[in-house]
């Protein structure tokens, strides 16, 4: 892995230029754009990009990997690069690019780094990029390949269904007629769709049903403000997709799915919010396939009338023999008028808390949701004794456990 003359100078030059990846980060996007600006119009999402949460989690992840390699030269931290390799190819990303992420990369670090980017630093800062991106091209490749190349197919929407107010559900089937590939519970595609202004933006969405149906189902929440701008993509799915319409999609990727030696152990699958989503797919699968075994269900929403897939997500869980459901709600869990007769399912008031759950010796815990609500839960499941390597999770959007932790 990491030679052993450039581990001793990214130790020694690990703190200023993790102290200046941000500022680093800013201005390879900048350069990066002004080269290639149809980059910023059909590729990258460009309210991240507004928001600045694309350059924290850039930063995040570069800095991570460095640390990583300092501390273990001879590893490398496969489950990050995972879970990148799976965002790039579900994007289409080429292995070419990484040469243009190069270039502006390391022109934007000796321009803020300046004369301290001697060429020993540059040299060892150089191979810690290249092992980076040499095993995400790797790890690409063998999905492609899996996948039979960087398929987008075009899918008509055979149904709609509004879940709640702000989350809707599109059904759909290839256009082409042909057959849909499998997926497994848990992952996501990418949906490219043309904006007003002629850009092509592409947003990921977690398929929302189990596996086995010729049809895929996403469920999207429309993006509305906050620290951000409103989402272009999730409100033009909401305002322009109907029945009848087109949606251009990518093959399914992810890495936050069920083991398969998952019936032999307690899982608890937990989400929050938009989370749910393939959470849901996931309690689908155990139910189709009769999963005998101890399930914890466990979610967190503002309201019963924003939990979207609320009715799938009790039924699911009411299949199991072993299951239990924990639902809290930070207001209206007093007024759960419509829960079904038969449900077994705890509502309560406030914000997740397990501390008066039971979680066996064993858990394997999935997690989706909010970046505070997963590190909470997080936090409370290694504190009841599952072990860290046991907990999974999915990040919608830029990965920002990585930039906080950094």
């Amino acid at each position: 892995m990491l030679s052993e003359q450039s581990v001793a100078t990214v130790r020694a030059t690990l703190p200023v230029v993790g102290g200046a990846i941000g500022e680093i980060s800013e201005r390879f996007y900048a350069g990066l754009f002004t080269a290639r600006p149809e980059l910023l119009r059909d590729l990258f999402n460009r309210g991240n990009q507004a928001a600045g949460t694309q350059r924290q989690a850039l930063a995040g992840s570069i800095a991570a990997f460095a640390t990583y390699l300092v501390d273990h030269p001879d590893e490398r931290p496969d489950a990050m690069l995972a879970r990148i390799a799976h965002k790039h190819a579900s994007l289409g990303v080429t292995a070419e690019q990484y040469a243009l992420v190069h270039e502006h990369l390391f022109a934007a670090i000796a321009d803020v780094l300046g004369e301290a980017v001697t060429p020993e630093v540059a040299a060892a800062w150089d191979e810690v990029y290249w092992l980076m991106a040499n095993a995400l091209i790797a790890i690409e490749k063998r999905l492609y390949d899996e996948r039979g190349g960087s398929e987008w197919r075009d899918w008509e929407v055979v149904g709609r269904v509004e879940e709640t107010a702000e989350v809707a559900t599109f059904r759909l089937r290839p256009a082409d007629g042909g057959p849909a590939a499998d997926f497994r519970a848990g992952q996501y595609v990418s949906v490219q769709v043309e904006l007003p202004d002629g850009a092509r933006q592409i947003r990921q969405y977690s398929l929302s049903a189990a596996p086995g149906s010729p049809l895929r189902q996403i469920s999207v929440k429309r993006v509305r403000g906050g620290t951000g701008p409103d989402g272009e993509v999730s409100n033009h799915l909401h305002a322009c997709v109907h029945v009848g319409g087109r949606l251009r999609m990518s093959a399914p990727y992810g890495d936050l799915v069920l083991a398969g030696n998952d019936a032999a152990v307690p899982l608890l699958l937990a989400s929050a919010g938009i989370g749910v989503t393939p959470i849901v797919a996931m309690l689908g699968q155990l139910a189709d396939t009769g999963h005998q075994g101890p399930v914890i269900v466990v979610h967190g929403d503002r309201s019963p009338a924003e939990h979207a897939l609320r009715a799938d997500h009790e039924a699911y869980a009411g299949k199991l023999p072993d299951a239990s459901v924990h639902f809290w709600y930070e207001e209206g869990a007093d007024r759960y008028e419509d829960a079904p007769d038969d449900t077994d399912a705890a509502h309560r008031t406030g914000r997740v808390d397990l501390t008066g759950i039971a979680v066996p010796q064993g858990t394997r815990a999935y997690l989706c949701g909010p970046l505070p609500f997963m590190r909470a839960v997080r936090a409370q499941l290694i504190g009841k004794g599952v072990a860290p390597a046991d907990i999974h999770y999915e990040v919608f959007g830029p990965d920002l456990w990585l930039a906080r932790e950094s």
